[in-house]
């Protein structure tokens, strides 16, 4: 895994990579397709998914991180705001945000990183809700990776060796501690990331030894 982890403009790749994606393959879909329930963010459906997406890189852009946002309930709000639009304009909105939200996260030094790693793992809960395969990779996937071993870094998280059967090398995620000897992985990279991001798993798809699965989750 070669990919700069300390790169700024990391988050604006992992954005434009997944907008090059989703947002065609939102525009393909039925108006009804939109209702469907979102089973990894229970009680919200695939538009409440992308509302919540795209208020979220709305508020980068136009610079409205107020106290309290990204909250539960200013998440509510966020929907409910637009809950007489469109789906083409939240998807209107949803590409704007994909677009023009990566140089100011770069300029935030690394306070928004986890916003970007959170859109594109929404991006793969709108995949799972529509049963596409390989809902949780993509173009985007080396880059989210490197951002997730950022992530994981930063908030000094439990060591965990992973060894990936699609990717070539090997990532080491979490904190550096030397009484403890790191957890090990082995399995795909897209199940690692439903692990990390607390989404539902498949039994029996992958090996994971000195951790718990709940103790993996680095947005909980």
């Amino acid at each position: 895994m070669t990919t700069d982890v300390h790169d700024p403009e990391l988050p604006g790749r992992l954005l434009t990579a997944e907008r090059d994606v989703l947002i065609p393959l939102l525009r393909s879909r039925p108006d009804a397709d939109f209702a469907l329930p979102a089973a990894a963010c229970p009680g919200w459906s695939v538009r409440d998914v992308l509302a919540h997406c795209s208020a979220a890189l709305t508020r980068v852009v136009e610079g409205r991180l107020e106290e309290g946002v990204f909250s539960p309930e200013s998440n509510d709000r966020d929907i409910a705001e637009r809950a007489e639009w469109t789906n083409a304009q939240v998807v209107d909105e949803l590409e704007r945000g994909m677009t023009e939200a990566g140089p100011l996260i770069a300029e935030a030094g690394g306070k928004l990183d986890a916003l970007a790693l959170g859109e594109w793992v929404h991006a793969g809960d709108v995949r799972d809700a529509f049963g596409e395969p390989g809902a949780y990779g993509g173009p985007g996937l080396p880059y989210a990776l490197a951002l997730l071993v950022r992530r994981t870094q930063e908030r000094e998280h439990l060591p965990l060796h992973a060894d990936l059967d699609d990717v070539d090398e090997p990532l080491r995620l979490g904190a550096i501690v030397p009484q403890r000897p790191p957890a090990r992985y082995i399995g795909d990279s897209a199940t690692l990331v439903r692990l990390y991001a607390g989404r539902p798993v498949k039994a029996g798809g992958y090996e994971l030894a000195g951790a718990r699965e709940e103790e993996l989750n680095v947005f909980g």
